[in-house]
């Protein structure tokens, strides 16, 4: 049985740079983040959660852009593995939709809130016991170093936002990627200064942010961004 690479050193995993390292560094940070979450409410629940966000989505859009390929290419039970992980992938990006469009006194808010963390345990748990081990057995130090650089490029370009009708394979999630991590990049922008700024000022920086998510909206719709799913996880 693999070993999980969450109980290996930093050299077995290919050194640092490796795209293991990079991912367990990750998950790390992500569970230091539910642990902070857990028993906030308010702002203080909303400002994590915006700092989850930003980690899982640019994160996970750079697995399935430039891993999960690489893992259905050399695994012979690799689109099984990686579609496992896209459903969950697809479930968070819903959660976290219908979180941002139901608001905090949802009446489903908690129940969402709960299952996203759930979702996302489970996402670590799949990735660092089955998929990454199994990576791992096939590829050499060098190669997954090399992996990691080409992770860590498009993960600085990806989107950080749930973008749920998006495909999570390519072509359509390579296609899209780009125009929504502008769209955005650019909102997390607007909505950091909607926060600094006095009150009177804070509806024109909201209006702008919710613009930029309309346009974001088109994007994630069109024809080109959907393709490349099979079931179950196309929208």
């Amino acid at each position: 049985m693999p070993r999980s690479i969450a109980d290996q050193t930093d050299e077995e995993l290919g050194g640092p740079g490796s795209v293991l390292v990079r991912q367990r560094d990750d998950h790390v940070r992500l569970d230091r983040l539910l642990q902070e979450l857990d028993g906030t409410t308010g702002r203080a629940q909303e400002d994590v959660l915006t700092r989850i966000d930003r980690l899982v989505f640019s994160h996970a859009f750079a697995e399935e852009t430039v891993l999960w390929p690489v893992i259905r290419r050399v695994l012979p039970d690799g689109d099984e593995l990686t579609r496992r992980v896209e459903t969950e992938h697809q479930e968070v990006n819903e959660l976290v939709a219908a979180l941002e469009e139901g608001g905090p006194d949802h009446p489903q808010g908690q129940a969402r809130l709960a299952r996203l963390v759930e979702v996302l345990q489970e996402d670590v748990r799949d990735e660092e016991d089955v998929l990454f081990p199994r990576l791992q057995e096939r590829l050499d130090a060098a190669e997954l170093r090399r992996l990691g650089r080409q992770w860590q490029l498009v993960r600085r370009i990806s989107p950080t936002r749930p973008h749920p009708t998006v495909s999570r394979r390519p072509p359509g999630n390579a296609l899209s990627g780009l125009p929504l991590s502008l769209l955005d990049r650019s909102r997390d922008l607007v909505d950091a200064v909607v926060r600094r700024v006095p009150a009177p000022l804070a509806p024109a920086g909201t209006a702008v942010s919710r613009g930029l998510a309309a346009v974001a909206a088109v994007v994630e719709r069109t024809p080109p961004a959907r393709r490349g799913d099979g079931p179950p996880t196309s929208r």
